[in-house]
């Protein structure tokens, strides 16, 4: 299937990789279909939710345990019944991703996740019920603390090796 788009020209698609969203995205319920389109090689946590049905329409999004690897949540019996999920393998957490004209200030919405079932390739966005997670946590606020925390760990190895020489 041929897809004419605002960012990538046109695409050649899979019908059989078409997500669906029964009832779209929190501001675009109209828009039920999209296609996932990996950022360069595909290693990048990043990736575009591009629409299928309105090519202007296209999220960034990434796997946010990527980037806050203690990101953790229960998924509702409401939304297992509704992607029919019946292994955690078959799931996919993506999270849409703002990406402002300051790089550093680029956020990721942890409360309101997309769950992908991939063997079936329904989707759904959810928002959770917590006060644990935002709309905009800083994406390069995180990568700098996780980047702290290894250095200090790595720090902390070398001295106690010094230690015992």
């Amino acid at each position: 299937m041929k897809l004419k788009t605002r960012y990538f020209g046109e695409l050649e698609i899979d019908e059989k990789k078409i997500l669906t969203f029964e009832r779209g995205l929190l501001g675009f319920e109209d828009v039920k279909r999209y296609v996932l389109i990996p950022v360069g090689d595909g290693s990048s946590p990043f990736s575009w939710l591009q629409s299928v049905d309105d090519g202007n329409l296209a999220f960034v999004v990434v796997n946010p345990f990527m980037i806050k690897g203690d990101y953790d949540f229960e998924i509702s019996d409401d939304i297992v019944e509704k992607l029919e999920i019946a292994d955690a393998s078959d799931i996919v957490v993506l999270a849409v991703v703002v990406v402002p004209d300051d790089m550093a200030k680029m956020t990721m919405n942890l409360k309101a996740p997309l769950i992908i079932n991939t063997r079936n390739n329904k989707g759904a966005q959810t928002v959770l019920d917590t006060a644990e997670y935002s709309v905009r946590h800083y994406i390069m606020e995180e990568l700098r603390g996780q980047e702290v925390a290894e250095n200090a760990g790595s720090d902390a190895k070398e001295r106690a090796v010094a230690c015992y020489k």
